[in-house]
């Protein structure tokens, strides 16, 4: 349990939140949620203790056992993958680490044998005999084989290493897990497989997402860092936005019929008010109106820029086919003999475990590399635009403003019509000044996709085109997506997204390779029974 008593934090004089009063128990599931900025992950940084609030306290439960999902990728190089999942029972990790040494020792004496001993039991309460086991297991629910157990962690690729970190996390029962953002580079066996993991697990968890469909899945509360406030609410993320809605509809249906009656009021007053006969009468109406008040609706950090994309023109009957396409990427083959022909208006979502083979080939069809073997083709109508997954090119030293970025990538020559689109994708007054190398992720990716709403391409390619957005940001995304009358190809962890946007699924993982007309459902149905018969 987790007690959060008036706790309030202000950075540069500007307040965060103030006043929090909240409690976390066993058996839930929380997930925090707000805009970019809103104070998500200083939030968690706080209830883990390592940041210290401007006032209040929290404590947490005498006993309890805390575990926080670690973000630096480089942290653990210099273990093994099995040493880096166990240290999330540090104190296992320590007194196995103790027993090593004293065994280790030529002059073992009598009170090291004591000593030994009293390690020895604490080591077997702790479930450290089962510790290498549980750590495997983790492990290969995340998707990982066995055998990487005893390899070093500098030698994983990053999307392994956020792999091990979460096992890390949740290794060894704790009784407290602490989340920030524990679906990003997962693929959807492993986010499944957290999924169950969590509906079964018996602490607290808190875990800041922006994945509805997760959140959906294993939120049993949500906290809603807004208006400068933490607010809890019971229920998962739909809940939670359908209740909010209807609070906002209703303060606002009361606030027209409040702003009526003081109208009629105003118009009785005014009228009567000089008439002895009825003075009475307006001086009873007066008394009224100053008790009729209006809700102030409370201005929301929350922000949903304006997505839409407008082709120049409707692709014709061919748009893309792939033939025989292999590529090795150092010693690992990561596209393997794939052919595909993709139709005009469709909208395909590429999935599978392995983030680095749908990366290389959006970058082979983009002409940024060669195939090793095969050949694509685009057809002549077609016009593309990309949004690839590490965007630096676009941005790390580019001295530019905002103003002069989208300048260079459109055809747009007045300052107050790039400023309107740059609007759209919420930077607006001075923000649209800002110098392009100090973007954050988020305003990245906003102002890529301006780019490609100004490119008017009749083929959209988007690698993970939701990392680094808020929910709000997402969800204009996804609608947008969802309007647009031509071709996209697209890859996503975000399970909702990729529902709601895709009408074809091909996975181009070297050995499962997928293509059907079907929706993102229907296939995670599919592959699940395939693997059930694959295990029987």
């Amino acid at each position: 349990m987790i007690t959060v008593s008036d706790v309030s934090l202000s950075f540069g004089g500007q307040m965060l939140f103030k006043d929090v009063n909240l409690l976390f128990t066993a058996g839930n599931c929380y997930g925090v949620i707000g805009a970019n900025g809103a104070g998500k992950s200083t939030f968690l940084k706080i209830l883990c203790g390592a940041l210290e609030p401007t006032t209040g306290t929290v404590t947490v439960q005498e006993g309890l056992r805390m575990s926080v999902l670690k973000q630096d990728h480089y942290a653990y190089d210099e273990y093994t993958v099995q040493e880096t999942v166990i240290m999330g029972n540090s104190r296992l990790y320590e007194v196995m680490k103790q027993k090593d040494a004293l065994y280790a020792k030529e002059d073992f004496t009598e009170e090291d044998g004591n000593l030994a001993s009293e390690l020895e039991g604490e080591f077997a309460e702790l479930g450290g005999w089962e510790a290498e086991s549980d750590a495997s297991k983790l492990v290969q629910g995340l998707g990982l084989d066995e055998s990487i157990m005893y390899a070093q962690m500098s030698s994983l690729a990053g999307n392994e290493k956020v792999k091990v970190l979460l096992a890390q996390a949740l290794f060894g029962n704790p009784d407290i897990i602490l989340m920030d953002e524990p679906t990003n580079h997962l693929d959807i066996d492993a986010v499944a497989w957290l999924e169950d993991f969590l509906a079964e697990y018996f602490g607290t968890v808190i875990v800041v997402s922006h994945d509805r469909h997760f959140l959906n899945k294993v939120c049993t509360h949500t906290v809603d860092i807004d208006y400068k406030k933490v607010t809890m609410y019971v229920g998962n993320y739909d809940f939670w936005y359908e209740y909010t809605q209807m609070a906002q509809r209703q303060m606002r249906e009361q606030n027209k019929k409040a702003e009526a009656k003081i109208k009629e009021l105003q118009d009785f007053i005014s009228r009567f008010s000089a008439n002895a006969s009825k003075s009475k009468q307006a001086t009873s109406r007066k008394k009224l109106l100053d008790s009729i008040k209006v809700e102030d609706i409370p201005v929301s950090s929350r922000r949903f820029p304006y997505v839409d994309f407008k082709p120049d023109r409707k692709v014709g009957n061919e748009v893309l086919t792939v033939t025989g396409i292999s590529k090795t990427i150092g010693d690992r083959k990561v596209l393997d003999n794939v052919s595909f022909t993709i139709l005009p208006r469709q909208k395909v979502a590429f999935v599978g475990s392995d983030p680095l083979a749908k990366t290389t080939l959006f970058k082979i069809l983009m002409e940024e590399i060669e195939p090793d073997e095969g050949t694509f083709k685009w057809g002549v109508t077609t016009s593309r635009s990309y949004l690839p997954t590490d965007n630096s090119a676009y941005f790390d030293g580019c001295e530019d403003s905002l103003i002069d970025w989208v300048r260079s990538y459109s055809n747009l020559v007045f300052e107050a019509d790039i400023r309107s689109w740059l609007g759209r994708m919420m930077f607006s007054g001075e923000e649209a000044t800002k110098k392009a190398n100090v973007l954050s992720g988020g305003e990245r990716v906003r102002c890529m996709l301006c780019k490609m709403m100004l490119s008017g391409a009749n083929v959209l390619l988007l690698d993970e085109p939701t990392n680094h957005l808020d929910l709000e940001s997402i969800a204009s995304l996804n609608d947008g997506l969802i309007k647009y009358p031509e071709t996209i190809l697209f890859t996503s962890h975000d399970h909702q997204f990729v529902e709601t946007v895709a009408d074809r699924i091909i996975d181009v993982t070297p050995g499962h390779f997928f293509d059907e007309a079907i929706t993102f459902d229907e296939y995670v149905e599919k592959t699940s029974e395939q693997n059930d018969k694959k295990q029987r």
